[in-house]
């Protein structure tokens, strides 16, 4: 019987919710635990990195839950300044036919709030279809009203102990929005350019000064020109001046520590108000700065007014004329803005700042000392790196979506926003209710946890540790654990005219298994529309459901930064959830009324509890340390392969039979109802729909029928007691039911060989006596009759100093006597090959040692298999 999950979803989210049991009382005795949501932007549907991250915080809080801790998960959504106003005004002129100027900035601005209360819904109808137990009555948005009093107090307080400041600097300008960005909101690529050779005439002489420059168009706002100290080739012009190639200016050779004598040709334009290092030249130097870029990105004034600056770099190029002296190739990264992915352009503006380079020492020590601990700990060192070349965060935007700077400029109030990230810094103590002293913020803040993706550990993590510690006199958490990003298979052919990625069907053929044809070319890479090979969660949840996409995210997570997420896991863990619905319908079939345990345990029994206990050892570790694939591939196995595959199937002909089944009873009860508790937090929905099915009473006082009514008493799964290890593992049990696992895989093994059919059972020939075992061999493999006896006849195997036959059935045995013979001429010619290849010298003297012990090994293996079928005696 399938499992059909989506009633069984929506039933039980409302439930849980309609009962309460995602709210958090600060009042409460318990210890606590808390952890706030990364917010997801209001800018459209959740992706599969929402998904990833949400999964894996709410199998946190859920196990928490259940561990006996008062557990508040803050829900929220993101404002993301640059990303929803560029959305919206997308969506303004493809509807209305208006950019953000045809409108009033409150009119805008209201526009924008209309999308965030329309999209916000959707975005949280889909964290609650992912599972999410947040307490919704906390939703928190980053521009709500508490945030903003947050803000308002954190940068008033910041600014009077003059830790804000406001002034010109050179910022990174995104042309495309119009705004300042900060250090960490650049991506670097690589581009193929050239550079451009220049002449510079030197004023009163027949010389001149060749620059070499990436950026031509940029010398309409040169201000000198720099040569390395004592470079023998320049010393001589060191404070003339040059005239500047289509300009009427004249402007001086100076000596400057950061030129480099060997790049280009020793000679350095400074462009103070368009280049970082430049702009650090003209203040030693005291040098004019020039700003020649609109906002838009184009040139200010001039000949070349109006052009943008690729369009000014042409002009420029053919104007030069003899002054150009040659173009090479050259090969150069750029910065891309992270939002628009537009060019960066250096820009001198004003704008206001941070000091972040006054808390080095201090951020630096949060990890160093072991205050912070990041998990995966590998990224220690690029939080380090990170934090050694810090610069001052340059906090405000051009934009009119966010929080306003609360300052006056010129007495007026100032127009641009702080960067989202500034309000994001303050989330671990502001969605408590912070400035104000709430009972929230005295129980739970520090918080208990962060989890979120590596890729904001310095646009987010790192700057709530700072914030946390400066504005709270308190780091915002202990722990950190930081994902991998999720990356798609990409498949596409390669034409003419570039890529051409494939169709979403015949994407899905591939991810699901069909071999690709020679034509077609695959990789795994970032998630991307245009590459097609983005998986849309909700997509996955309906065609699988949400607890087998819950099953794949966890057990790919590995704790490496990137995640190949596999289509056919999904599938996977779909057939597990539909296994572990159907193992455990049989198991209610077959319960009775009462949980007791009487009399000696037998060797499966007393296996199957030392599994148990080990299961649940190892489930509440991998949740301790965050190994999530671990966590989902030993409830897989413990529950399929051991539970099901083993215990199960040798509970029924006791359970057929109806005699001295009691304890077998018992024990699916025990396991069970323990196995569904330590899945739920992964698989929340199909665990609480099975364990409402699970009422019991009962009988004694053995341990683990205590411990399993303490988990059947409970109102629903979700707050059930998460399982604790009952007994000692019982080492000696394992051992020997190994030791028939084994048996059992060779029985199976020969029946394969012997190609016999499924439903065939035969008997079954031991060297040793195996009385012991009779009952657990005979449940799994089809067996007439067991002997201790010697079999001259059929197939056979050996266990250690075990052998095992199976005699073939008559009708079989010409056919099995045809197989043999073949397979005694196959290997016969085998080992004369090998033989004729060791009795060759020159192949023991040259050939690899390796190579010559490999062909040893091989020989022996074919004699022993030669021998077990030619050996007629046990």
């Amino acid at each position: 019987m399938a499992y059909e999950p989506k009633d069984v979803e929506e039933k039980w989210s409302r439930f849980w919710e309609g009962e309460g049991f995602f709210k958090a009382d600060p009042k409460s005795s318990k210890p606590k635990f808390s952890i706030v949501m990364p917010p997801p932007n209001v800018t459209g549907s959740l992706h599969m990195g929402h998904a990833l991250v949400s999964t894996l915080q709410d199998i946190i809080v859920r196990w928490k839950r259940m561990s006996g801790f008062e557990t508040l998960w803050v829900p929220g959504t993101d404002h993301a300044g640059i990303a929803t106003q560029t959305v919206v005004e997308r969506h303004l002129i493809k509807t209305e036919g208006k950019r953000r100027i045809d409108y009033d900035r409150d009119d805008f601005v209201k526009k924008i709030w209309d999308w965030k209360e329309e999209h916000q819904d959707h975005i949280l109808n889909q964290l609650k279809r992912v599972g999410c137990s947040c307490d919704w009555s906390r939703l928190r948005f980053t521009l709500d009203d508490g945030a903003s009093k947050a803000v308002k107090t954190v940068f008033e307080q910041l600014q009077a102990q003059g830790l804000i400041y406001r002034g010109d600097y050179l910022v990174n300008w995104d042309p495309a929005t119009q705004t300042a960005l900060a250090d960490d909101e650049v991506e670097y690529e690589d581009e193929n350019s050239f550079l451009w050779h220049i002449r510079y005439p030197v004023e009163g002489t027949d010389e001149s000064l060749v620059i070499a420059t990436t950026r031509p168009e940029t010398l309409l706002g040169d201000t000198a020109v720099a040569v390395a100290p004592n470079d023998p080739r320049y010393s001589h012009l060191v404070g003339k001046m040059v005239r500047l190639p289509l300009t009427d200016r004249f402007i001086p050779i100076i000596e400057d520590h950061h030129v480099d004598a060997n790049f280009g040709t020793g000679a350095l334009k400074i462009t103070p108000a368009h280049d970082p290092n430049d702009y650090e030249i003209g203040l030693r130097h005291h040098l004019p700065m020039i700003n020649i870029m609109t906002p838009d990105g184009k040139i200010a004034e001039g000949k070349y007014k109006g052009l943008s600056m690729g369009d000014a770099r042409l002009s420029v190029e053919k104007d030069l004329g003899d002054l150009l002296v040659k173009k090479e190739p050259h090969a150069h990264r750029v910065g891309i803005s992270y939002r628009s992915k537009a060019k960066i352009e250096p820009f001198l503006s004003k704008q206001w700042f941070f000091k972040l380079s006054a808390f080095k020492d201090q951020l630096m020590n949060a990890v160093k000392k072991g205050h912070v601990t990041l998990t995966p700990k590998s990224w220690e060192q690029t939080y380090f790196h990170w934090i050694e070349n810090l610069r001052d965060w340059c906090i405000s935007r051009q934009l009119w979506w966010g929080h306003r700077i609360p300052a006056l400029v010129d007495g007026e109030p100032d127009p641009d926003v702080l960067d989202t990230w500034f309000s994001s810094a303050l989330w671990p103590f502001s969605t408590l209710g912070w400035p104000d002293n709430t009972p929230e913020m005295e129980a739970f803040y520090p918080n208990s946890l962060l989890v979120t993706g590596h890729d904001i550990l310095f646009f987010w993590v790192a700057r709530m540790i700072l914030m946390g510690e400066v504005v709270t006199g308190k780091l915002p958490f202990p722990q950190v654990f930081l994902h991998g990003l999720i990356y798609g298979k990409s498949y596409w052919r390669e034409t003419e005219n570039g890529v051409s990625y494939v169709s979403k069907e015949e994407r899905q053929r591939y991810d699901l298994g069909e071999k690709l044809p020679k034509d077609v070319h695959s990789k795994w890479e970032k998630m991307s529309k245009s590459k097609g090979n983005v998986i849309d969660p909700i997509e996955m949840i309906d065609l699988y459901g949400t607890d087998a996409m819950r099953f794949a995210l966890c057990a790919s997570t590995t704790g490496l930064p990137q995640i190949d997420l596999d289509v056919r896991r999904f599938e996977e863990f779909k057939n597990f959830i539909n296994k572990i619905y159907n193992g455990s319908r049989f198991v209610f079939m077959h319960l009775g009324q009462t949980l007791r345990l009487e009399g000696d345990l037998q060797l499966e029994d007393r296996w199957i509890l030392s599994r148990l206990n080990r299961a649940i050892r190892e489930a509440n570790s991998h949740l301790e340390t965050f190994a999530f694939d671990k966590l989902a591939m030993s409830l897989y196995d413990f529950f399929w392969n051991e539970f099901c595959a083993y215990y199960v199937e040798i509970c029924k002909p006791a359970l057929f039979a109806k005699q001295g089944h009691e304890n077998k009873q018992t024990l699916l009860a025990v396991v069970l109802a323990h196995a569904l508790a330590m899945i739920h937090p992964i698989a929340p929905f199909i665990t609480e729909e099975l364990f409402s099915e699970m009422k019991l009473n009962s009988s004694g006082d053995n341990p683990y029928v205590i411990a399993t009514q303490k988990i059947l008493d409970a109102k629903a799964l979700i707050i059930a007691p998460y399982p604790q290890v009952i007994h000692d593992e019982d080492s000696e049990a394992e051992k020997q039911f190994e030791h028939v696992r084994e048996i059992i895989y060779s029985i199976r093994n020969i029946r394969a060989e012997m190609q016999l059919p499924p439903s065939m059972a035969t008997d079954i020939y031991f060297s040793e006596d195996m009385k012991l075992y009779e009952p657990i061999i005979c449940a799994l493999v089809k067996c007439n009759q067991m002997h201790h006896a010697c079999q001259g006849e059929g197939s056979k195997a050996k266990v250690g100093t075990l052998t095992i036959a199976i005699p073939l059935p008559e009708e079989m045995r010409e056919k099995e006597k045809v197989r043999i013979e073949k397979e005694i001429t196959k290997i016969k010619g085998q080992i004369d090959g090998l033989e004729k290849k060791l009795a060759n010298p020159s192949f023991i003297e040259r050939a690899p040692k390796e190579l010559v012990e490999q062909t040893q090994t091989m020989l022996a293996e074919a004699q022993i298999k030669l021998k077990a079928y030619l050996d007629s005696s046990c």
